[in-house]
């Protein structure tokens, strides 16, 4: 897996929503320096977690929708005389 990587906008909106959760849930001001170096932080350590997790649950899906295309293709065959 390559790291993870935001785009300017998507980590100043990150900033911005963290530093409203610090201050509205934690009542403490953070910075935008402190909040973008959390968001670095939580990047590396949880979202390797993250992402596999999404991979299991995609590999999960194709599973079953594997599975559920074996069953069409089953229905469509043609009886033997």
């Amino acid at each position: 897996m390559t790291d993870i990587t935001l785009s300017d906008e998507q980590k100043s909106r990150l900033v911005a929503r963290l530093k409203t959760y610090f201050n509205d849930e934690l009542d403490q001001d953070i910075g935008a320096f402190e909040a973008e170096f959390l968001i670095d932080f939580i990047a590396a350590e949880v979202g390797p977690a993250i992402y596999n997790q999404g991979l299991a649950d995609a590999q999960q899906l194709f599973r079953e929708k594997t599975e559920e295309l074996g069953y069409q293709i089953h229905e469509l065959e043609k009886p033997l005389p």
